[in-house]
Protein backbone atom coordinates (compact mmCIF):
# COMPACT_ATOMS: atom_id res chain seq x y z
CA UNK A 1 0.00 0.00 0.00
CA UNK A 2 2.81 2.34 0.78
CA UNK A 3 4.23 2.35 -2.79
CA UNK A 4 0.74 2.81 -4.34
CA UNK A 5 0.73 6.17 -2.25
CA UNK A 6 3.88 6.69 -3.05
CA UNK A 7 2.96 6.06 -7.41
CA UNK A 8 -0.44 8.48 -6.24
CA UNK A 9 1.49 11.42 -4.87
CA UNK A 10 4.14 11.17 -8.07
CA UNK A 11 0.80 11.45 -10.56
CA UNK A 12 -0.08 14.56 -8.43
CA UNK A 13 2.96 16.20 -7.99
CA UNK A 14 3.33 15.66 -11.91
CA UNK A 15 -0.25 16.96 -12.50
CA UNK A 16 -0.27 20.11 -10.46
CA UNK A 17 3.56 20.56 -11.20
CA UNK A 18 4.36 21.75 -7.27
CA UNK A 19 5.01 19.56 -4.00
CA UNK A 20 3.14 21.77 -1.77
CA UNK A 21 0.23 21.44 -3.81
CA UNK A 22 0.20 18.02 -4.44
CA UNK A 23 0.48 17.23 -0.40
CA UNK A 24 -2.92 19.74 0.22
CA UNK A 25 -4.36 17.85 -2.58
CA UNK A 26 -3.36 14.25 -0.75
CA UNK A 27 -4.48 15.82 2.81
CA UNK A 28 -0.28 15.57 4.05
CA UNK A 29 2.76 17.90 4.44
CA UNK A 30 4.83 19.03 1.80
CA UNK A 31 7.53 16.79 3.59
CA UNK A 32 5.50 13.36 3.63
CA UNK A 33 5.46 14.50 -0.16
CA UNK A 34 8.85 15.07 -0.73
CA UNK A 35 9.65 11.80 1.24
CA UNK A 36 7.19 9.60 -0.79
CA UNK A 37 8.86 11.13 -4.01
CA UNK A 38 12.20 10.22 -2.89
CA UNK A 39 11.35 7.06 -1.81
CA UNK A 40 9.89 6.21 -5.08
CA UNK A 41 13.19 7.35 -6.94
CA UNK A 42 14.85 5.40 -4.70
CA UNK A 43 13.21 2.38 -5.89
CA UNK A 44 13.44 2.91 -9.52
CA UNK A 45 17.02 3.91 -9.41
CA UNK A 46 16.12 7.29 -11.53
CA UNK A 47 15.26 10.82 -11.01
CA UNK A 48 11.82 12.05 -11.69
CA UNK A 49 11.81 15.35 -11.38
CA UNK A 50 14.01 18.24 -11.88
CA UNK A 51 13.80 20.92 -8.94
CA UNK A 52 15.09 24.14 -8.77
CA UNK A 53 13.88 26.70 -6.30
CA UNK A 54 11.76 28.39 -8.54
CA UNK A 55 10.46 25.07 -10.21
CA UNK A 56 9.43 21.81 -10.54
CA UNK A 57 9.74 20.00 -13.87
CA UNK A 58 9.12 15.84 -14.51
CA UNK A 59 12.82 14.29 -15.73
CA UNK A 60 12.35 12.23 -19.17
CA UNK A 61 12.27 8.97 -16.97
CA UNK A 62 9.07 11.26 -15.10
CA UNK A 63 7.56 11.69 -18.01
CA UNK A 64 7.91 7.50 -19.01
CA UNK A 65 6.83 7.04 -16.07
CA UNK A 66 3.39 9.12 -15.70
CA UNK A 67 1.72 6.97 -18.21
CA UNK A 68 2.14 3.64 -16.23
CA UNK A 69 1.62 5.07 -13.03
CA UNK A 70 -1.61 6.72 -14.33
CA UNK A 71 -2.98 3.17 -15.62
CA UNK A 72 -2.40 1.82 -12.50
CA UNK A 73 -3.99 4.17 -10.27
CA UNK A 74 -6.78 3.96 -12.63
CA UNK A 75 -6.86 0.21 -12.95
CA UNK A 76 -7.24 0.00 -8.94
CA UNK A 77 -9.95 2.49 -9.20
CA UNK A 78 -12.10 0.42 -11.46
CA UNK A 79 -11.44 -3.08 -9.56
CA UNK A 80 -12.43 -1.25 -6.20
CA UNK A 81 -15.66 0.34 -8.25
CA UNK A 82 -16.39 -2.85 -9.67
CA UNK A 83 -16.35 -4.75 -5.78
CA UNK A 84 -18.34 -1.83 -4.72
CA UNK A 85 -21.08 -1.97 -7.15
CA UNK A 86 -21.65 -6.06 -7.14
CA UNK A 87 -21.78 -5.30 -2.98
CA UNK A 88 -24.05 -2.02 -3.43
CA UNK A 89 -22.14 -0.33 -1.17
CA UNK A 90 -20.41 2.76 -2.61
CA UNK A 91 -17.45 4.08 -0.04
CA UNK A 92 -14.36 6.13 -0.41
CA UNK A 93 -13.94 9.79 -0.90
CA UNK A 94 -14.97 12.09 -3.60
CA UNK A 95 -13.24 15.54 -4.65
CA UNK A 96 -16.20 17.79 -5.69
CA UNK A 97 -16.01 21.54 -7.29
CA UNK A 98 -18.85 23.69 -7.54
CA UNK A 99 -19.38 27.34 -8.63
CA UNK A 100 -20.11 29.45 -5.10
CA UNK A 101 -23.30 30.46 -5.47
CA UNK A 102 -24.77 26.58 -6.55
CA UNK A 103 -22.36 25.02 -4.18
CA UNK A 104 -23.64 27.23 -1.46
CA UNK A 105 -27.97 27.82 -1.96
CA UNK A 106 -27.93 24.16 -3.56
CA UNK A 107 -25.67 21.76 -3.47
CA UNK A 108 -24.46 21.98 0.30
CA UNK A 109 -27.47 22.17 2.06
CA UNK A 110 -28.49 18.85 0.69
CA UNK A 111 -24.95 16.50 1.46
CA UNK A 112 -26.33 16.33 5.04
CA UNK A 113 -28.98 13.80 3.48
CA UNK A 114 -26.57 12.92 1.09
CA UNK A 115 -24.68 11.49 3.55
CA UNK A 116 -27.50 9.87 5.69
CA UNK A 117 -28.35 7.92 2.33
CA UNK A 118 -24.62 7.32 1.80
CA UNK A 119 -22.67 6.96 5.41
CA UNK A 120 -19.20 5.68 3.72
CA UNK A 121 -18.40 8.57 1.23
CA UNK A 122 -16.73 11.52 2.19
CA UNK A 123 -17.16 14.60 0.79
CA UNK A 124 -14.54 16.96 -0.30
CA UNK A 125 -16.74 19.87 -1.84
CA UNK A 126 -14.49 23.14 -3.30
CA UNK A 127 -16.36 26.16 -3.47
CA UNK A 128 -14.89 29.17 -6.47
CA UNK A 129 -16.15 30.64 -9.37
CA UNK A 130 -13.11 30.63 -11.47
CA UNK A 131 -12.74 27.92 -14.09
CA UNK A 132 -11.24 24.93 -12.96
CA UNK A 133 -9.55 21.94 -14.52
CA UNK A 134 -11.13 18.68 -13.85
CA UNK A 135 -8.57 16.62 -14.84
CA UNK A 136 -5.56 18.28 -13.58
CA UNK A 137 -6.84 19.44 -10.05
CA UNK A 138 -8.06 15.67 -9.48
CA UNK A 139 -11.54 16.47 -9.43
CA UNK A 140 -14.43 13.46 -9.26
CA UNK A 141 -16.68 15.97 -10.26
CA UNK A 142 -17.12 19.25 -11.67
CA UNK A 143 -20.88 21.48 -11.62
CA UNK A 144 -20.39 24.22 -14.14
CA UNK A 145 -22.29 27.48 -15.34
CA UNK A 146 -21.60 28.38 -18.68
CA UNK A 147 -20.83 27.39 -22.04
CA UNK A 148 -18.91 24.03 -21.76
CA UNK A 149 -15.52 23.84 -23.89
CA UNK A 150 -15.12 20.56 -25.92
CA UNK A 151 -13.41 18.09 -24.12
CA UNK A 152 -12.85 14.47 -23.71
CA UNK A 153 -14.86 15.02 -19.83
CA UNK A 154 -18.03 13.04 -19.25
CA UNK A 155 -20.56 15.42 -19.28
CA UNK A 156 -24.35 15.09 -17.98
CA UNK A 157 -26.99 18.20 -18.68
CA UNK A 158 -28.67 19.29 -15.79
CA UNK A 159 -30.94 22.51 -16.95
CA UNK A 160 -30.74 25.91 -17.95
CA UNK A 161 -30.63 28.87 -15.42
CA UNK A 162 -32.78 31.87 -16.50
CA UNK A 163 -30.68 34.64 -15.45
CA UNK A 164 -31.66 38.44 -14.82
CA UNK A 165 -30.06 42.03 -14.87
CA UNK A 166 -30.71 43.73 -11.49
CA UNK A 167 -30.28 46.60 -9.32
CA UNK A 168 -30.99 48.12 -6.12
CA UNK A 169 -34.42 50.41 -6.13
CA UNK A 170 -32.43 53.01 -4.42
CA UNK A 171 -29.50 52.66 -7.93
CA UNK A 172 -32.41 53.12 -10.12
CA UNK A 173 -33.75 55.98 -8.22
CA UNK A 174 -30.07 57.67 -8.47
CA UNK A 175 -29.30 56.44 -11.89
CA UNK A 176 -32.61 55.78 -14.08
CA UNK A 177 -34.08 52.44 -15.09
CA UNK A 178 -32.00 51.62 -18.06
CA UNK A 179 -34.60 50.08 -20.54
CA UNK A 180 -31.87 47.99 -22.23
CA UNK A 181 -28.24 46.67 -22.95
CA UNK A 182 -28.14 49.86 -25.02
CA UNK A 183 -28.76 52.32 -22.14
CA UNK A 184 -26.35 50.36 -19.99
CA UNK A 185 -23.33 51.09 -22.36
CA UNK A 186 -25.20 55.31 -23.08
CA UNK A 187 -25.73 56.13 -20.19
CA UNK A 188 -22.41 55.02 -18.38
CA UNK A 189 -24.49 52.52 -15.66
CA UNK A 190 -22.65 51.02 -13.07
CA UNK A 191 -21.95 47.52 -14.23
CA UNK A 192 -20.69 45.10 -11.65
CA UNK A 193 -18.42 42.23 -13.27
CA UNK A 194 -17.31 38.69 -12.44
CA UNK A 195 -13.39 38.85 -13.00
CA UNK A 196 -11.08 36.27 -12.05
CA UNK A 197 -7.44 34.82 -13.61
CA UNK A 198 -8.53 33.62 -17.09
CA UNK A 199 -12.02 34.94 -16.78
CA UNK A 200 -13.34 35.15 -20.81
CA UNK A 201 -16.25 37.45 -20.10
CA UNK A 202 -15.48 40.32 -20.32
CA UNK A 203 -19.30 41.91 -21.61
CA UNK A 204 -22.66 41.23 -21.33
CA UNK A 205 -24.20 38.98 -24.29
CA UNK A 206 -27.68 40.02 -24.04
CA UNK A 207 -30.84 38.88 -26.93
CA UNK A 208 -32.23 41.83 -28.70
CA UNK A 209 -34.39 41.90 -31.81
CA UNK A 210 -31.51 41.30 -33.80
CA UNK A 211 -30.58 38.73 -31.93
CA UNK A 212 -27.25 37.95 -29.55
CA UNK A 213 -25.48 41.40 -28.96
CA UNK A 214 -22.65 41.74 -26.73
CA UNK A 215 -22.16 45.44 -24.46
CA UNK A 216 -19.00 46.33 -23.80
CA UNK A 217 -19.95 47.37 -19.74
CA UNK A 218 -18.15 48.95 -17.03
CA UNK A 219 -18.33 49.82 -13.63
CA UNK A 220 -16.13 50.67 -10.87
CA UNK A 221 -15.94 46.92 -9.22
CA UNK A 222 -15.62 44.00 -10.32
CA UNK A 223 -14.97 40.29 -8.27
CA UNK A 224 -13.94 37.00 -8.17
CA UNK A 225 -16.69 36.36 -5.93
CA UNK A 226 -20.72 36.56 -7.31
CA UNK A 227 -22.24 36.74 -3.37
CA UNK A 228 -19.77 39.61 -3.30
CA UNK A 229 -20.96 41.21 -6.33
CA UNK A 230 -24.71 40.66 -5.01
CA UNK A 231 -23.68 42.58 -1.88
CA UNK A 232 -23.27 45.21 -4.04
CA UNK A 233 -25.90 45.18 -5.70
CA UNK A 234 -27.87 45.56 -2.36
CA UNK A 235 -26.17 47.94 -1.52
CA UNK A 236 -26.85 50.27 -4.61
CA UNK A 237 -23.43 49.77 -5.73
CA UNK A 238 -24.60 48.92 -9.48
CA UNK A 239 -26.09 46.77 -11.88
CA UNK A 240 -24.87 42.91 -11.50
CA UNK A 241 -26.17 39.81 -13.95
CA UNK A 242 -27.15 36.96 -11.85
CA UNK A 243 -28.91 33.57 -12.32
CA UNK A 244 -32.25 34.12 -11.58
CA UNK A 245 -31.74 31.52 -8.10
CA UNK A 246 -28.81 32.81 -6.88
CA UNK A 247 -31.17 36.60 -6.23
CA UNK A 248 -34.90 35.07 -6.14
CA UNK A 249 -35.04 35.51 -2.78
CA UNK A 250 -34.11 39.27 -3.47
CA UNK A 251 -36.76 39.67 -5.99
CA UNK A 252 -39.34 38.43 -4.04
CA UNK A 253 -38.63 40.88 -1.29
CA UNK A 254 -37.82 44.08 -3.75
CA UNK A 255 -34.52 43.94 -2.27
CA UNK A 256 -33.36 44.28 -5.93
CA UNK A 257 -35.28 44.21 -9.37
CA UNK A 258 -35.14 43.96 -12.92
CA UNK A 259 -33.66 46.53 -15.11
CA UNK A 260 -32.94 46.71 -18.94
CA UNK A 261 -35.81 43.62 -19.41
CA UNK A 262 -35.95 44.91 -23.00
CA UNK A 263 -32.88 42.58 -23.58
CA UNK A 264 -32.58 40.10 -21.17
CA UNK A 265 -29.72 37.57 -20.64
CA UNK A 266 -29.39 34.11 -22.08
CA UNK A 267 -29.95 30.98 -19.94
CA UNK A 268 -26.33 29.78 -18.76
CA UNK A 269 -26.39 26.08 -18.60
CA UNK A 270 -25.82 24.06 -15.58
CA UNK A 271 -23.80 20.56 -16.21
CA UNK A 272 -22.41 18.19 -14.51
CA UNK A 273 -18.41 17.12 -15.58
CA UNK A 274 -16.65 14.12 -14.63
CA UNK A 275 -13.21 12.77 -16.62
CA UNK A 276 -14.04 9.76 -18.61
CA UNK A 277 -12.47 7.22 -16.46
CA UNK A 278 -13.95 8.27 -13.25
CA UNK A 279 -17.94 8.41 -14.38
CA UNK A 280 -18.42 4.63 -13.54
CA UNK A 281 -17.13 4.43 -9.97
CA UNK A 282 -20.72 3.78 -8.32
CA UNK A 283 -19.48 6.87 -5.61
CA UNK A 284 -19.43 9.45 -8.29
CA UNK A 285 -22.64 7.73 -10.29
CA UNK A 286 -24.70 7.97 -6.90
CA UNK A 287 -23.50 11.36 -5.75
CA UNK A 288 -23.92 13.11 -9.40
CA UNK A 289 -27.50 11.34 -9.53
CA UNK A 290 -28.45 12.40 -6.04
CA UNK A 291 -27.57 16.11 -6.74
CA UNK A 292 -28.90 16.51 -10.05
CA UNK A 293 -32.03 15.72 -9.24
CA UNK A 294 -31.52 17.87 -6.33
CA UNK A 295 -30.56 20.58 -8.32
CA UNK A 296 -33.75 20.29 -11.03
CA UNK A 297 -35.97 20.58 -7.72
CA UNK A 298 -34.31 23.20 -6.40
CA UNK A 299 -34.07 25.55 -8.84
CA UNK A 300 -38.01 24.59 -10.28
CA UNK A 301 -38.59 26.19 -7.05
CA UNK A 302 -36.44 28.59 -7.07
Amino acid sequence: MAYVNDIRMFVRVYELGSMSAAARDQRTSPAVASSRIAELERRLGVRLFNRTTRALNPTEHGRMFYDGARGILEAIEAAEATVMEATQSPRGTLFVAAPLGLGRRILAPAVPAFRDAYPEIDLRLRLSDRSVDVTTEGLDLAFHLGQLADSDLKVRMIADCPRVLVAAPDYVARRGMPVDGAALVADKHDCLNLRFPGAREFQWTLRTEAGPQRFDITGPFECDDGDVLTDWALAGAGIVLKPVFEVAEHLRSGALVPVAEATPPYPVQLACLSPSRRHRDPKVRVFADFMIAHCRDALKSA
